[in-house]
């Protein structure tokens, strides 16, 4: 389900590859449509239960790049990228805090509550705009308005000693 309604690129160019990222078995992470420098980037990101390696994401360039071409929703040149989200990845949709329930989180609040402007914990997931987080302190709930950003945390130190 596209996330930006119809009334921006990323939007249209959602809705236009949705169909094509089902049917390959991937999942639409997101879609940002971006300036960096002087150059435009379309940047799609997929992602799959067992992981997105180099094949998927050129798998789904090569399905979506004739659909873009043909459905031109874009004035100007750009990049098309596709990727994977990574394993620390920004959480924006309900589905987004669905899939990622469990996993450790940082929230970046536009201010502080309690003092802080940064809260660590177990995402427990997100319901009517409130995110709940199991912290040290214990449980939290945040008003997902609140939040500048939600991003996984993975534990790269763990990973290093296996």
């Amino acid at each position: 389900m596209n996330p930006y309604g119809k009334k921006n690129i990323a939007g249209t160019v959602w809705e236009l590859i949705e169909p094509t990222a089902d049917s390959l078995g991937y999942r639409l992470w997101n879609v940002e449509y971006v300036r960096e420098g002087a150059d435009m980037y379309l940047r799609v990101t997929i992602d799959a239960d067992e992981g997105i390696d180099i094949d998927d994401c050129e798998r789904m360039t090569r399905a979506i790049d004739p659909i873009l071409d043909e459905a031109d929703p874009i004035e100007d040149s750009y990049f098309l990228e596709v990727s994977s989200p990574g394993v620390e990845r920004v959480l924006t949709t309900d589905e987004h805090f669905s899939l990622m329930a469990g996993s450790e989180v940082e929230i970046k609040l536009y201010r502080a509550v309690d003092g802080a402007k940064v809260i660590n914990g177990i995402l427990k997931g997100r319901e009517d705009g409130v995110i709940t987080v199991e912290t040290s302190a214990g449980e939290m709930k945040i008003e997902a308005k609140a939040a500048a950003k939600v991003t996984t945390v993975y534990d790269w130190q763990a990973d290093f000693k296996k």
